[in-house]
């Protein structure tokens, strides 16, 4: 009898063993998965709905209603210009739709940058800055860089011309660099800043402030201009360039030194009917 009751007591004691010991790892495996989930959360990104193009939209396409719709953007990464609600797309007021400036592919987030203003289309007005004025110059192949500008590049405008430097050789020929970094806005009558085909145009519109403007019409007046093309990034702006015949040949002008005779005082006697002169020492200043 008793061996039985020792029998029993041990599978008691073994079976109590194998359940702390079952417990405990069950304990863990749920503390693990725990401590998972409360990590997992901790890795969840704050996110911003963002209006973003439902289709893709080309230069010209209307941006409406229709063709958007919103979806979450990380809140630390949501692009400058974005639209975060629809009064902002679309001011009170305001005609509901803006216009394409720039391609967009679906699911695209909206900027300001590639779209016009409210109710306004995608003509060159559109991509004026405050206070700034579109003027035309005219271009050929050799003038217009050969066709390889495009809406959104940048230019150096040199003007060619006679032009009295105040020198000997008086109305000589010079060229001069007249405004540095002058944005394009349109080429002929396309403003599409995503075109890529080159086009040997004959006209170029650039953005310019009214005294540019004045400038740049007085210098298509009265000689030639030429554009040289800036490299996309570069902010230099170049100043103070001006070359003229001599500086071109490398001809170097000598000051010419002009003697003068020695100053020669006489004073006229009348002697009879002869009129005699004398000379005398002239007065000092």
């Amino acid at each position: 009898m008793r061996s039985v009751f020792a029998l029993v007591l041990l599978i008691g004691v073994g079976l109590a063993g194998f359940a702390v010991y079952m417990a405990r790892g069950y304990i863990g495996d749920y503390q693990a998965a725990l401590e998972q989930e409360r990590a997992a959360r901790a890795e969840v990104i704050p996110t911003v709905e963002v209006y973003v193009a439902d289709e893709p939209l080309t230069y010209g396409a209307v941006v409406s209603e229709d063709n958007i719709r919103m979806v979450k953007w990380p809140e630390n990464a949501i692009p400058e210009g974005a639209f975060t609600s629809l009064d902002a797309l679309f001011p009170a007021g305001e005609k509901r739709f803006r216009t394409v400036l720039r391609t967009m592919e679906k699911d695209e987030a909206l900027l300001a940058v590639k779209l016009t203003e409210p109710g306004a289309d995608a003509g060159v007005s559109a991509r004026l800055a405050t206070g700034m004025r579109a003027f035309a110059i005219k271009v050929d192949v050799t003038s217009g860089v050969s066709g390889f500008l495009a809406p959104g590049d940048h230019i150096d405008i040199y003007w060619s011309g006679r032009a009295d430097t105040g020198r000997e050789g008086r109305g000589q020929e010079i060229t001069k660099l007249i405004e540095s970094n002058v944005k394009i806005i349109a080429i002929d009558q396309m403003a599409d800043i995503d075109r890529t085909s080159p086009t040997i145009a004959r006209t170029i519109t650039v953005e310019a402030t009214p005294q540019q403007v004045a400038a740049l019409a007085q210098a298509q007046a009265t000689g030639r201009m030429s554009l040289s093309l800036v490299g996309h990034g570069d902010t230099t702006i170049a100043s103070g360039v001006e070359v003229d015949q001599n500086i071109l040949l490398g001809i170097t002008e000598e000051a010419v030194t002009i003697e003068r005779a020695p100053e020669i005082c006489t004073i006229r006697t009348r002697k009879g009917a002869e009129i005699v002169e004398t000379p005398i020492p002239c007065p000092t200043n």
